[in-house]
């Protein structure tokens, strides 16, 4: 927005009507000329970027689409295909005797004649999961690791027990037996 000039005769040298020198070019960027662009793209015109996959497609016309071609660069349309890799792999199949050698190891804490079954189980389950890849190679060593274990604690609390009657046996009075 320009000022209005003074009033009177008087010239102001710092305003002035005309501009001191011409305007820029909008055609010339550091002397050299524009190229010129393409014209403005209707983005909602059919065909525009890609194939309008909402067009009629005749379904006796054969292998011959209607006017939606997929343009070149582009998929056709629908669903992608699915990508090697994509998402999470699916988790190996669980070696049915690795939870049965599993359950029995557990089950031993309160039976504990279970417990030594369930060790037996897991080496076998160990050996199945090694030759047939399946899943639950952790399962098989808890039961392991657990089964034994508790089998020795099976075996330390019967040795204990014998341990304690022959005492007892050994320690007894004979003389209330022979009194008849």
């Amino acid at each position: 927005m320009t000022n209005p000039p003074p009033p009177g005769n008087w010239s102001d040298p710092t305003w002035s009507a005309q501009p001191s020198s011409p305007a820029p070019d909008p055609t010339l960027v550091a002397g050299q000329p524009v190229p010129a662009q393409p014209g403005p793209v209707d983005p909602y015109a059919p065909g525009a970027y890609a194939p309008d996959p909402y067009a009629p497609v005749d379904p006796y016309a054969g292998a011959k689409q209607s006017a939606a071609q997929p343009m070149p660069g582009y998929a056709p349309p629908g669903y992608p295909p699915q990508y090697p890799g994509y998402g999470y792999p699916q988790p190996p199949k669980t070696n049915g005797m690795a939870i049965a050698a599993f359950v029995l190891a557990l089950i031993g804490f309160t039976s504990c004649i279970t417990a030594p079954i369930g060790a037996i189980l897991g080496h076998v389950a160990q050996k199945q999961i090694r030759l047939s890849g399946e899943g639950g190679a952790g399962m098989a060593k808890a039961a392991i690791i657990v089964g034994w274990i508790l089998t020795g604690f099976l075996v330390l609390v019967i040795a204990i027990y014998a341990a304690a009657i022959i005492y007892a046996i050994a320690t007894s009075d004979n003389s209330s037996s022979s009194s008849y």
